[in-house]
């Protein structure tokens, strides 16, 4: 299955970036998505996840206040728009597509993987 996240790149301490996911519909509709990161030397960290209707989300404690997450079902694609950007949310960004309905803060309630794109933040 293949998870396409895309969105990331380079910006300034402040700024704001919107990250996409776009799924395949067969894996998406009745599942969770979420988001994760990782930084140079650090393990994968919980961004936030999203229920399959969009009914609940939640974040990670680094996150919570600047980032939120969104679901288009129609359009197979989950965003993630991230604000008031830290060097520190340097990293990785992975969309995930969940085992159930509703998301996990654990990486192994997530079933499929994107390749990851990459956002740095500069200070």
């Amino acid at each position: 299955v293949q998870l396409q996240a895309s969105g990331g790149g380079l910006v300034q301490a402040g700024g704001s970036l919107r990250l996409s996911c776009t799924t395949p519909r067969r894996t998406f509709s009745n599942n969770a998505v979420g988001w994760f990161r990782q930084a140079p030397g650090k393990e994968r960290e919980f961004v936030a996840h999203i229920a399959w209707n969009g009914g609940s989300t939640y974040y990670g404690d680094s996150v919570k206040g600047r980032f939120t997450i969104s679901r288009d079902n129609a359009k197979s694609t989950v965003y993630l728009q991230m604000n008031s950007l830290k060097p520190e949310d340097t990293a990785v960004y992975y969309c995930a597509v969940g085992r159930s309905s509703y998301g996990s803060r654990s990486s192994t309630g997530y079933q499929y993987w994107g390749q990851g794109t990459l956002v740095t933040v500069s200070s």
